[in-house]
């Protein structure tokens, strides 16, 4: 860890006895070391969170430059899709 930033971080009272118990159990070296590991967890799931609102964007975006909206009954399209599925289902078979 050549090049590392030193930020300092609040947490409850309940957090930080969290961390302290990791500590001390042995399980990690340091609470920087605990800090780090949550950060990668985070990190990934924010990347997959980044490509969901990137892909609705672009739906939403797909979904105005359609047309006009038209009243629509949302029970006959959810029966409609619910016989759409039965049937895309029955043909899998």
């Amino acid at each position: 860890m050549a090049n590392v930033e030193k930020i300092s971080v609040s947490m409850t009272p309940q957090q930080a006895d969290l961390l302290r118990d990791a500590v001390n159990s042995g399980a990690y070296a340091s609470s920087s070391e605990v800090i780090r590991e949550a950060m990668r967890d985070w990190s990934a799931k924010w990347e997959t969170r980044k490509g969901d609102i990137q892909r609705l964007r672009a739906l939403w975006s797909e979904g105005k430059a359609s047309g006009t909206a038209i009243p629509a009954d949302f029970d006959d399209a959810l029966e409609e899709a619910r016989q759409e599925a039965k049937s895309t289902a029955s043909h899998a078979r």
